[in-house]
């Protein structure tokens, strides 16, 4: 469907004469061995079409049943989000045609789910706190991968022929879907993304996922709407669809507002539909208008029994929940002493497990966070990565903190050493020996240094002499400049001192 091309109205004009409502769907590839109905191997990266059984291609007389491990990790998620569990829910069809669904219909689960009715509390940049509801988590199976060859977008229009990849089709998903977040007002985009981010971040807590969001372990699928005040109706949502990075959703959020303002603004109607991001443009275009569920004949799935999980069972994994991300952020902090601000710099910089990896390593808190949210952020923000991207491990980090403590390199040598280990030279100690870079202990080649630098000002001794002690400064100062940084500076003003006094 093609619209008009209409300008965008700007974006705090948009949020100040309207009141968005977002929600958001996120998919997560649950990490098991196998498939959710048969027994494929669910990896990632084979030859295609090679994971792959009678049941995931969809022909006729194969069955599916159903994994077990699967179910688990889908309660695990419920519970980590405070949803009622079940006493019993079934699998439907979802009938729809396209060519990655091989049966025809994707068998998930609608009237049904297996855990509804709960929340989450995510925590904004500056430590505002905003509860998001969950309205359901249900479980489904994956689509198989279209590729579309030719053409300039990539995708089906335009392109010369496309291919089908099932090794994805039956990969076990958990689809968790929020009621309307509203009341978040100019701030939506920011509550998107942070709303992602924490699932992303549970996820990984309760080891059902990799949650690799590049490698679509992690999808969103983002709800748009704008009405005119906080208590008019809903008004009409587009649903942007498979967002796979935190920064993408909310810049879709964001492009979402102020294209649907311009639209209300030039008296036209916001389409229900879904619509596809662009990451290089940072725009959205029309992708097909959106169906509602009856279109997708849902009925209960013919060929699955009902799932009623033991109530004990229940309990049982509800007691075997590790520690949550929240609790985890709070226990860290107390334990390192961090203030409030500073916590909140290390969690919005993603540097948490790789601080107390460092800190594991051996490094105090303090030092771990100086490396990472210094030196290393300031290098990540340069190359245009994430900061665990870095060429460079916590383990590393920890060996060269180890390197100043002991007194071999100084500070100002130590970022010498974190260059040679993100150029690739080597562990830190590989860096020292190799650049030369440790700090001058002999007293001897200190006290030539030292010499050279009084001759070449002498009436600083004199100086120094009379009780003046300002001018040690530039004595140290020459002295470091003639080591190349290598020389231990207490240490140098212990022997000028001592040369100035005899």
């Amino acid at each position: 469907m093609s619209h008009a091309v209409v300008d965008l109205v700007d974006y705090d004009d948009a949020v100040a004469r309207f009141d968005p409502v977002i929600g958001i769907e996120v998919h997560v590839e649950l990490g098991t061995r196998t498939k959710m109905f048969d027994a494929a191997p669910a990896g990632f990266g084979e030859e295609p079409n090679t994971s792959v059984t009678p049941v995931s291609l969809g022909l006729p007389g194969s069955l599916p049943v159903v994994n077990g491990t699967a179910v688990e990790y889908a309660i695990r998620i419920g519970l980590a989000l405070n949803c009622s569990i079940a006493q019993t829910c079934r699998f439907a069809r979802k009938n729809y045609f396209y060519p990655d669904v091989p049966k025809n219909f994707q068998t998930s689960q609608y009237d049904e789910p297996i855990a509804f009715d709960g929340h989450v509390d995510v925590e904004l940049e500056d430590g505002t706190v905003f509860r998001v509801d969950i309205e359901r988590a249900h479980m489904e199976e994956d689509a198989g991968k279209n590729t579309h060859v030719g053409g300039s977008t990539g995708r089906i229009h335009g392109a010369e022929y496309s291919l089908v990849d099932y090794n994805r089709a039956g990969i076990p998903l958990v689809e968790i879907v929020t009621r309307p977040i509203t009341g978040a007002g100019a701030r939506a985009p920011e509550v998107a993304r942070a709303y992602v981010q924490t699932l992303r971040d549970l996820f990984r807590a309760l080891e059902v996922s990799e949650a690799r969001m590049e490698r679509g372990n992690v999808r969103a699928d983002v709800n748009v709407s704008l009405r005119p005040t906080s208590s008019s109706p809903l008004g009409t949502r587009t649903e942007t669809k498979n967002v796979n990075s935190f920064r993408s959703v909310e810049r879709a959020v964001r492009y979402e507002i102020s294209r649907q303002a311009a639209v209300l603004d030039a008296g036209g109607a916001v389409v229900q539909e879904t619509r596809h991001w662009h990451e290089d443009t940072g725009t959205t275009t029309s992708g097909r208008v959106k169906s509602d569920a009856e279109d997708y004949r849902y009925f209960p799935e013919p060929d699955l029994v009902p799932i009623a999980p033991d109530r004990a069972w229940v309990e049982e994994i509800r007691a075997a929940l590790p520690e949550l991300p929240a609790a985890r952020r709070r226990r860290l902090q107390g334990e390192w002493g961090f203030a409030d601000a500073e916590m909140r710099d290390v969690v919005n910089a993603g540097a948490v497990e790789l601080i107390e990896a460092t800190v594991a390593a051996g490094a105090a808190p303090a030092a771990a966070r100086k490396w990472w949210m210094g030196e290393l952020a300031r290098t990540a923000k340069e190359r245009e990565v994430e900061l665990a991207e870095l060429p460079i491990t916590p383990a590393q980090i920890g060996a060269l903190q180890a390197l100043v403590d002991s007194g071999r390199i100084n500070d100002k040598l130590a970022r010498q050493v974190l260059e040679g280990v993100l150029a690739g030279e080597g562990d830190p100690e590989q860096v020292v020996v190799a650049r030369g870079l440790e700090v001058v202990s002999d007293d001897g080649p200190l006290l030539e240094a030292i010499d050279a630098a009084l001759a070449a000002q002498p009436d600083i001794a004199e100086k120094i002499r009379s009780g003046n002690l300002g001018p040690v400064g530039a004595i140290i100062g020459a002295v470091m400049k003639a080591t190349r940084g290598q020389a231990d500076a207490g240490r140098v003003r212990e022997l000028v001192l001592e040369r100035v006094s005899q």
